[in-house]
């Protein structure tokens, strides 16, 4: 799996997005799983499309998944100087540029939606990062995605209490992190909020560290354009996300997260089961 993902690295990305096109076109014909759970979550996140517009917007969602899966196979693969010439526009760049001069602290909010993959070089131009870090569970995998990780600045740290103690303290010495909040947390680490509609199980660690050190809350994302490549957006998220309140802090932190993933819906990974823990449903993925 390591030299295959090496020689699939070395393809040009045109050709890797236009493989990716055409497999997408084969999971929308038949009745995959990646289409039937994105089709459930399209669902429940857009109950007011018509049947019709689900169906596109099912189809352009594959399409956009299949692509993000291969043009970050192409990331990791490549230099940082390759990924960084694929951003086209950056938007609203001021924000991180004013979070990081006031030495307060930054949490990089980071959705899985377009390429995140990119975000990671353009964000060692400023700075040096602390992520948390999962190995994949395939060693083949986890030695590609370390090679890749190690030609930047950031440090690793394990997902566990070590690693967001190594958080705190950098936080408070006014570093900056990178968290992706919109994965299913374990029922310790998540509190139920609204998420498109649903009362979802939602991870509480960007709250409780953002309560803790009152640092800067900034939203980025990597959106996928057509005719220019890829573009940066940098915002400000709420003030609210920063409350001793833990429940409106993680309720606008879904707000928020719903709010970047608007500008672009198709580019989301609607094929992960985010919905498998709703307050007082069963799993509606086995339903």
């Amino acid at each position: 799996m390591y030299f295959l993902f090496k020689i699939v690295a070395l393809l040009p990305l045109s050709v890797l997005q236009f493989i990716a096109f055409g497999v997408a076109l084969l999971l929308n014909r038949f009745d995959s799983s990646m289409k039937r759970i994105t089709r459930i979550n399209l669902h429940l996140a857009y109950p007011e499309l018509s049947a019709q517009q689900q169906k596109i917007l099912i189809k352009k969602s594959l399409i956009s998944q299949c692509m993000t899966y291969v043009e970050s196979i192409k990331c990791w693969g490549m230099l940082p100087e390759y990924q960084l010439a694929l951003l086209k526009n950056i938007y609203g760049e001021q924000h991180l540029t004013e979070a990081l001069a006031n030495k307060k602290g930054v949490i990089v909010v980071i959705a899985h939606f377009g390429c995140w993959e990119l975000l990671n070089a353009w964000l060692n131009l400023h700075t040096s990062p602390m992520i948390m870090y999962k190995p994949n569970k395939n060693k083949a995998i986890d030695r590609f995605m370390l090679e890749a990780r190690k030609q930047l600045k950031a440090t690793l740290v394990p997902t566990n209490e070590n690693g967001v103690r190594a958080i705190f303290k950098y936080l408070k010495q006014g570093g900056l992190t990178v968290i992706l909040p919109d994965h299913l947390p374990k029922t310790s680490g998540g509190i139920y909020s609204d998420f498109f509609g649903q009362k979802a199980l939602s991870t509480t660690l960007v709250s409780k560290l953002a309560h803790k050190t009152q640092c800067n809350i900034i939203g980025l994302s990597c959106i996928r354009d057509e005719i220019s490549g890829f573009n940066i957006h940098c915002s400000l998220l709420s003030d609210d996300i920063l409350s001793k309140d833990l429940q409106a802090s993680v309720n606008s932190l879904n707000q928020n997260l719903e709010n970047m993933i608007n500008v672009a819906p198709e580019q989301y990974v609607w094929s992960y089961k985010r919905f498998r823990n709703i307050e007082g449903q069963e799993n509606i993925y086995k339903i």
